[in-house]
């Protein structure tokens, strides 16, 4: 079905498994500002040159030999890189099977369209507007095969804009990896040498979102199938083509003929061939690449409404997850690295742990109260709350206290130390409260929430003190979805802030992927 709005604008339905989506046109644009440079550019390479663009690419329209195999059947690939398709189902089912919990899958997006259309700027912006997520984006150039002997005799008669010239089975055995929840090593070419760096890779960790680009993505539907949407860019041939001839000559010193040649050689009838008749398969189609803002936003929105149908703090109102920045998940990337050092450790641990507790104390109870400024005017705000302490889970949950004292000037602070051993067999310590604790609302404080049973323990005995259970806010760095629910489901008024929350926890009780045994670390005993 297709309407037209008064601006002139056409959107499309399309009906898919999942939902709905757009399709967004917009009135071709005469002539962008690529095309105006591309005279430039001519002029520049081809000083005095009489031959028109016109004739040079119908002069490089000669024989060449694509990227299949020189003998025609495709080698195997390595066992160390791929795996049969039963053993990645298998490996996949291992997976889910090992969690206590159904595990939630990445939310897998294709994105698809011909060369220089402008994948890599979309990718970005969807990147930048996820940022409070975690997003990992997979290039289908890193899976390119390395060139044979007799191929590099050739190499200016390789189509590397053939499909043949990808290693598709080593690309589905790291999507399905992923979607698994499992890293993947993803390899790097060297497109100096056309062959994979041997000694070195990409670590790629399991995420919430994971972007696979490049031009023909959508060809095979094995890949196809793995994806949960499909987004193909859309731009105009010669705005493509200017863009690529701009890259070429002033970004890798190429010149205009052999640019122009490669492309009517190879690029324009790969994408005649194989990209374009791809394109019936997006769920989505972008006009104009990044400059398409509104076509971009309206997908980002997609993205965050499917991630949350999975997200614990839709399921349970009283989580509470500080807004992400790439600040946030810069400090989570040192303290997560096992080989930072203590100083560094304890540096950003505090910076995290200070955010947590801010978060924490603006969900407390306020009053509303007027003050006169030093202007003589008067200002409408709030006091904090005055009935108010923090209480620690020993030893972990000291590290959390300076940045509360930090915060609450001459704020008393509680102590619970409950034993610990594997997941069962809790039994409490020793604790030491404020003897009006009934009458305050309570910051309870331990960095890492894993299963659960410990906290639980806590907060039964506060409740058992005398505090409401709709006082208590206890804060942590990260969580895991184990922890909350087993702390929701028991105490659905109580409020936990957190600044993360993680994949699971492991046979060991341990958060994955973590930041290992946080009070030997903070305190320095790990040794």
């Amino acid at each position: 079905m297709s309407c037209q709005s008064d601006s002139g604008l056409r959107w499309t339905h399309q009906f898919f498994p999942s939902f709905f989506f757009f399709l967004v046109h917009s009135n071709p644009i005469p002539r962008s500002p690529e095309l105006i440079q591309l005279d430039d550019v001519r002029r520049k390479n081809m000083p005095g040159e009489t031959d028109s663009i016109d004739y040079v690419m119908e002069k490089a329209s000669g024989p060449h030999f694509s990227g299949l195999r020189i003998d025609g059947l495709l080698s195997s690939p390595p066992a160390s890189s791929t795996s049969s398709p039963a053993h990645r189902s298998s490996s996949a089912a291992g997976a889910f099977a090992e969690a206590d919990v159904p595990p939630t899958q990445p939310f897998v997006i294709g994105v698809c369209g011909g060369t220089a259309s402008g994948k890599t700027t979309v990718c970005d912006m969807i990147i930048q507007q996820l940022h409070d997520h975690r997003v990992v984006l997979v290039n289908q150039d890193s899976f390119y095969r390395g060139l044979t002997p007799d191929e590099l005799l050739r190499v200016h008669e390789y189509n590397f804009d053939h499909p043949d010239a990808f290693d598709t089975e080593q690309l589905l055995d790291c999507l399905e990896k992923l979607k698994s929840g499992l890293p993947y090593q993803v390899p790097i070419y060297d497109f100096k040498s056309h062959q994979r760096c041997s000694s070195s890779f990409r670590q790629v960790n399991a995420s919430d979102v994971i972007i696979l680009e490049g031009i023909l993505v959508f060809h095979d539907q094995r890949v196809r199938n793995l994806m949960n949407m499909k987004i193909f860019v859309d731009t105009d041939a010669d705005v493509r083509l200017a863009r690529r001839i701009r890259r070429d000559t002033v970004e890798r010193g190429r010149d205009i003929n052999s640019v122009l040649e490669q492309y009517a050689k190879f690029v324009k009838p790969a994408f005649d061939d194989f990209v374009l008749p791809s394109k019936k398969y997006a769920d989505v189609i972008i006009p104009r690449g990044g400059d398409n803002h509104v076509a971009i936003d309206l997908i980002v929105q997609h993205i965050q409404t499917k991630l949350g149908l999975h997200d614990l703090c839709k399921i349970y109102p009283n989580v509470y997850v500080i807004q992400s920045t790439f600040q946030i998940r810069g400090m989570h990337t040192l303290i997560r690295d096992r080989e930072i050092s203590k100083h560094d450790f304890v540096f950003y641990s505090d910076r995290l742990i200070r955010l947590v507790v801010e978060h924490g104390l603006g969900h407390l109870p306020f009053t509303e109260k007027q003050v006169v400024t030093p202007t003589g005017s008067v200002y409408t705000g709030v006091d904090f709350c005055k009935k108010l302490c923090g209480v620690s889970i020993i030893r972990s949950g000291e590290s959390m206290e300076n940045a509360l004292r930090a915060c609450c000037k001459g704020i008393k602070i509680g102590k619970i130390l409950i034993h610990r051993d594997g997941d069962n067999g809790k039994q409490l310590i020793y604790e030491k409260l404020p003897k009006d604790i009934s009458e305050r609302h309570v910051l309870l404080l331990d960095p890492v929430l894993a299963t659960g049973n410990s906290a639980n323990q806590a907060i039964d005995l506060l409740i058992q003190k005398g505090v409401p259970e709709s006082h208590i806010i206890f804060l942590n760095l990260i969580s895991a979805p184990e922890g909350i629910h087993c702390v929701c489901k028991r105490f659905p008024s109580l409020k936990i802030v957190t600044s993360e929350i993680d994949i699971a926890i492991n046979d060991e009780f341990r958060v994955i992927p973590g930041l290992g045994e946080f009070g030997d670390r903070y305190f320095g005993t790990d040794d």
